[in-house]
């Protein structure tokens, strides 16, 4: 019978491979600064310090770049949210509490970045801006409390569908100085993803049933992150009808290639659970 292991019987077995996949992360990350990307020489002051507001023919991006950019800055900007699923089973100063921060902070320089663009361009309304980072902030990030292997499922797709929505962004070929961060960006989600999927394929070795199951789970629970924005509506509606992330790319970009790399259809070491779990994956295979 199956074994089932308790969450902190997971982090403690897992943890070898964090420092491990920690190590690498850190060696292939490129180092990059936000304030390299910032078009200084575009920025002007607003009425507060005696310039000009915004307004809209003030924008010279194109409507999907605008939203686009707007979705990414508010999902980096919610990371203190998200990354408590991670950092509420975490103690003291370990390879998992390490990999949490390096993380959140990666997450905090692509919204740094993206934000100084958006307003030194005057790109959008830094006031509308303003006030639904603020309304997302508050509103925070709803979901009921995952376990560690869920964590790691949904943040491997997470992150894959994130380096799609910016390498879709990117193929518009609009603000080169906006493709340039958004490629910055995107090789950081892919190393991320990275990192989380090669924690699954660390878990499938230890508990196979456990990690089929909470993979299902994810992929068949998954919607990317969502913003309301004002006036315009639901991000998930928008970037689809853009062509930015739609179901149809999800499926092929993102759930399958990550199914694969773990093998969910090829493995024979699954039990009863197991094997129900993968069943319910039958849509990717």
């Amino acid at each position: 019978m199956p074994t089932n292991f308790t969450d902190g019987d997971l982090l403690l077995r897992l943890e070898p491979a964090v420092e491990e996949n920690l190590r690498r992360h850190i060696e292939e990350a490129e180092d990059w600064h936000p304030h390299d990307f910032a078009p200084w020489d575009d920025g002007k002051n607003f009425a507060f310090l005696g310039g000009e507001d915004w307004s809209a023919e003030q924008s010279h991006l194109s409507e999907v770049e605008i939203l686009s950019a707007t979705v990414s800055v508010l999902v980096a900007d919610n990371l203190p949210a998200y990354h408590r699923e991670l950092a509420r089973a975490l103690t003291g100063q370990g390879a998992w509490w390490k990999w949490t921060g390096r993380w959140t902070s990666e997450e905090n320089r692509q919204s740094i970045a993206l934000r100084d663009f958006l307003v030194l361009t005057r790109a959008v309304d830094p006031v509308a801006l303003e006030r639904v980072r603020m309304e997302e902030m508050t509103k925070g990030y709803d979901a009921p409390s995952l376990h560690v292997l869920d964590i790691l499922a949904h943040f491997a797709v997470d992150e894959s569908a994130a380096v799609l929505r910016n390498n879709n962004t990117i193929e518009l070929g609009g603000d080169p100085v906006l493709a340039k961060i958004l490629t910055k960006i995107a090789q950081d989600d892919a190393l991320q993803s990275k990192f989380y999927a090669n924690m699954v394929t660390e878990a499938l070795g230890v508990a196979p049933d456990q990690t089929v199951r909470a993979i299902a789970d994810r992929i068949n629970g998954y919607s990317i992150p969502v913003v309301d924005l004002p006036g315009k509506g639901n991000s998930t509606a928008l970037l689809a009808d853009a062509g930015i992330y739609t179901v149809e790319q999800q499926s092929e970009k993102v759930f399958k290639p990550l199914l694969a790399e773990w093998n969910i259809f090829g493995r024979d070491d699954l039990g009863d659970e197991g094997n129900k779990a993968r069943d319910e994956l039958s849509a990717f295979a």
